[in-house]
């Protein structure tokens, strides 16, 4: 499948906190590195839209991802990469996938158009917990470093259910949470 719909919450953490739900809910200690490279337009385009563009690196494999904005959350659309188109990406001369393309084409986005901006690493944990998909994160990015849990839902209901109720069982205030291409690109205006 090229698109999906992705219901998700986020809520920063703190490194306690962060260790309080790796050590109390049966994550695994060792996580799984994954590493996001992202890219915009340098009139930030994508922005402007509520979109983000990345490639994810998890396993030796490549996604290419757009996220838009959708009434159920967040419009993903995929295509696959080899090593080489990566290397490609990444050295300033994107190339076009056929099913990002045909979204970004909705804001006259092409891949001459396209900025690699830098990248974000990430440890995951994941585990299935009462009908979700729980997560937690330990990222770096542009010398700094933060803590989240993400949790993946079937549906908004069942997802904003047991997001409150976990954070309420373990004492953790819900905070809001720009996602990781926000932090990543905010963390670029502070280094300025």
């Amino acid at each position: 499948m090229t698109q999906e719909i992705e219901i998700e919450y986020k809520n920063i953490l703190t490194k306690k906190e962060f260790e309080l739900l790796l050590n109390m809910l049966p994550f695994s200690i060792e996580g799984k590195t994954q590493t996001n490279y992202y890219f915009e337009t340098k009139d930030f385009r994508l922005k402007e839209n509520g979109a983000a563009l990345r490639i994810r690196e998890k396993q030796g494999a490549y996604q290419l991802t757009l996220k838009e904005p959708n009434e159920k959350g967040l419009l993903e659309t995929h295509d696959t990469l080899s090593e080489e188109e990566v290397d490609k990406w990444l050295s300033g001369k994107p190339i076009e996938k056929e099913h990002t393309q045909k979204q970004l084409d909705k804001w006259n986005i092409t891949p001459s158009t396209l900025t690699y901006f830098g990248a974000l690493t990430t440890v995951r944990r994941e585990i299935p917990y009462r009908d979700v998909l729980l997560v937690l994160d330990y990222s770096t990015y542009n010398g700094q470093a933060d803590y989240e849990l993400e949790l993946e839902a079937p549906s908004e209901e069942v997802g904003r259910s047991v997001f409150q109720s976990l954070l309420k069982q373990f004492a953790i205030p819900e905070r809001k949470t720009p996602n990781k291409i926000q932090r990543f690109f905010q963390s670029l205006d502070t280094k300025e």
